[in-house]
């Protein structure tokens, strides 16, 4: 037997495979070698699906490995997948048949040590401050004195013992807490919604809405306070129209909301501090300045008093202004008469001299009735002749009226027929029952037969 019937004997009892079959065998045993995996890498091609489900890849300097992160895994990472952080995630391998490719299903996601959350960190500060969510332009003013405080922390620990305790001290206020968590998953959603809740009430509603929030907790791990670096927590703060005082962690402690809000206190306590100041400190500020401000009236009215007494010395006596006024008063009443007088004078001989002046008036009356005699002998024979012109013309239209009067005719032989509303009968289909016969001597009634 030769090489090549060798051959063609050992490719007989070679199993034969569909593609789906080698898939599929090539599928159990990477899940079944590889089911449980911690894998470094740096997250490239991030990507979030419309379905919520996270495509990405990680890789280092040789090798790239394709991931998927399912939606319900997604909402309970500890930290938001972003491009270029180097993480640890923990899942299983599996292939992927369709691209004949391998990849891993995350199940759970870590920084890759401490470095590598502190450039995340710096990268999102850089990005939300090139947003100006940081500018100090934006920054509100914390209320003198509050009425109510909102506080969001968690409800057990000695945080809200501690606020609570030192706005007894200083200034008590009305106070409502929000409880949230303030680390582990899910922690970033509570804080944020918190704020947002604040903002949301009603000014006018049955509950007061504050008019200052403490986003607070207490000391912990780098880790622990990775709630408050997130985005969602401090796009939160920087949006709320209720001033926010931050107060995590220790007075060394520095979290991204620190640069968003309106004011950073070094801790919880201290947030309380700034939030309302000492009340005995502000009687005693009162009573000093009441004091202050009741010498100021006193010496003031002093001052005043010994002004007063100085104008009133520096014054002649009223009796004496009263005398140099009557006399004066007199002076000029004197001046006054005598000058009424000299006017009087003087109009009177300027009547005299205008009024001898002036021609008699028997004189006027003797011219004005020779002009009426002269105008009368002008104007009577025209007068004359025009009442006698008149007077022929209107005996003249008198015989013509009478010669064209019916009256005239009537007396030639003539009747007038009147109907019973006196109304002249021209025709005799007007003749009326009972009519009036008018002569020129007189009428008679007739009646149609």
């Amino acid at each position: 037997m030769n090489d090549f019937d060798i051959f063609e004997q050992m490719q007989s009892n070679i199993p034969e495979y569909s593609v789906s079959d080698l898939s599929l065998s090539l599928k159990r045993m990477v899940e079944d070698n590889f089911s449980y995996v911690r894998v470094r890498g740096e997250l490239s091609r991030v990507t979030v699906a419309k379905s919520g489900h996270m495509y990405s890849s990680l890789k280092d300097d040789n090798a790239v490995l394709d991931a998927v992160c399912w939606r319900g895994t997604m909402s309970n990472l500890s930290i938001t997948p972003e491009e270029g952080m180097e993480v640890i995630v923990t899942g299983r391998l599996t292939t992927y048949p369709g691209r004949s490719n391998y990849q891993i299903v995350i199940e759970s996601m870590e920084p890759a040590g401490q470095g590598a959350i502190l450039k995340m960190i710096e990268d999102r500060r850089k990005k939300l401050a090139a947003e100006g969510l940081f500018d100090e332009g934006r920054k509100k003013p914390i209320p003198f004195l509050p009425q109510t405080i909102g506080v969001v922390t968690s409800p057990t620990g000695a945080v809200i013992r501690d606020i609570l305790h030192r706005l007894e001290d200083r200034f008590p206020r009305h106070v409502l807490l929000w409880p949230v968590m303030v680390q582990g998953k899910g922690a970033s959603d509570q804080i944020t919604a918190a704020i947002n809740g604040f903002n949301a009430m009603d000014e006018q509603g049955p509950i007061p809405r504050p008019d200052v929030l403490i986003v607070a907790r207490g000391g912990g791990s780098f880790e622990d306070l990775m709630p408050f670096q997130e985005e969602n927590v401090v796009r939160a703060v920087a949006a709320s129209t209720i001033p926010v005082i931050s107060a995590v962690g220790h007075e060394t402690d520095t979290t991204l909301i620190d640069y968003a809000a309106d004011l950073r206190a070094p801790t919880p306590t201290g947030a309380a501090e700034k939030a309302v100041p000492v009340r005995a400190d502000l009687i005693m500020e009162i009573e000093s300045k009441t004091r202050r401000l009741q010498a100021a009236a006193l010496k003031m009215m002093s001052h005043k008093n010994s002004e007063l007494r100085a104008q009133m010395a520096a014054l002649p006596h009223p009796k004496r202004v009263l005398e140099m006024a009557s006399q004066r008063y007199d002076y000029a009443s004197e001046k006054l008469n005598n000058t009424l007088k000299n006017n009087i004078k003087n109009k009177e001989s300027n009547l005299h001299n205008t009024t001898a002046k002036l021609p008699h008036p028997k004189h006027n009356l003797s011219l004005a009735k020779q002009k009426l005699e002269s105008t009368a002998a002008r104007l009577l024979p025209t007068m004359n002749r025009h009442i006698n012109d008149n007077d022929a013309r209107f005996k003249q239209a008198s015989r013509m009226l009478e010669t064209l009067s019916f009256k005239a005719v009537m007396k030639r032989g003539f009747a007038v027929l009147r109907d019973e509303n006196n109304g002249v009968i021209t025709s005799q289909k007007d003749i009326t029952e009972r009519f009036t016969i008018e002569m020129h001597d007189g009428k008679q009634s007739a009646k149609k037969s």
